[in-house]
């Protein structure tokens, strides 16, 4: 049985490209801030910077958000690529899947974005998850929490003094994984947005590796009616993940290309999701 719907925050959940008008992003200067660095009981790590001060940001344009499943970043010049393709469409701020570089930490890079990234701490090189910043969303960063190779979560100042914007970036289980390890990664997503508080605009991206479908019976709340193909089993979950916490599939709203509906594709093109 499919949980109810039950709005408890301002929230969107899409796999796809997404603009949306988040016109309350804060800025934070860099000059005199400080890096900080603690480790959960859970082994987790929480990294966030402390403002100099009480800067905001006043954002005068749209704020592009979006998430691409780039098959790794282990590779000469794949991080290069991919920032001159977010500044091609004037990205603010991308959500990567499979990135597969190696533990957890940020790195910036010469054309000057910031990349957050999390995977495995002993098993380099599979899966992965990360964040690519403009330099306009690196001064809003108040910080961010590493959750393991599949899930990250980044929060930034709005203008808003009381509100924060959480990005939540994730990479799910294939829909032939195993029951246990798609289990596990929903309890370790739920576990995040149950930190993230009300008051907040939580936006969850990412490649769920789910098939929505076009039917919305039953999920009217949930989902619009341009899905792709049938619904999955990974999408029941996601949908049902999706009523339990609030959030609509922002993908699924508005009429979009097909190749704007997916976030991965086989190398033999025979399989999209």
């Amino acid at each position: 049985m499919r949980p109810a719907f039950s709005p408890r925050k301002t929230s969107l959940a899409t796999e796809t490209l997404t603009r949306d008008l988040l016109r309350e992003i804060p800025y934070l200067r860099e000059e005199g801030s400080s890096v900080r660095r603690s480790m959960k009981s859970s082994g987790e790590s929480l990294r966030y910077l402390e403002a100099a001060g009480r800067n905001r940001l006043s954002l005068f344009r749209d704020t592009t958000i979006g998430t691409w499943n780039v098959r790794t970043m282990f590779q000469s010049g794949k991080a290069a690529q991919i920032a001159a393709e977010m500044q091609k469409y004037n990205i603010a701020l991308l959500g990567i899947s499979e990135s597969r570089w190696a533990q957890s930490r940020q790195k910036r890079l010469i054309s000057r974005e910031m990349i957050l990234f999390s995977d495995h701490e002993d098993a380099p090189h599979t899966e992965g998850v990360a964040l690519m910043l403009s330099r306009s969303a690196q001064k809003a960063l108040i910080g961010w929490e590493s959750h393991g190779p599949r899930i990250i979560r980044a929060a930034f100042r709005t203008k808003q003094k009381k509100i924060k914007l959480n990005i939540v970036q994730c990479y799910a289980p294939t829909n032939d994984s195993d029951e246990e390890d798609k289990c596990k990664f929903y309890d370790r997503l739920q576990s995040v947005l149950d930190k993230c508080p009300g008051i907040d605009i939580t936006i969850v991206i990412g490649d769920l590796n789910a098939k929505i479908g076009e039917d919305i019976t039953g999920n009217e709340e949930v989902m619009g009616r341009h899905g792709l193909g049938e619904m999955s089993d990974n999408g029941e979950r996601f949908t049902d993940f999706c009523a339990l916490n609030g959030l609509v599939i922002g993908g699924s709203i508005f009429p979009h290309k097909r190749i704007h509906k997916v976030t991965w594709v086989s190398p033999d093109n025979s399989t999209e999701n």
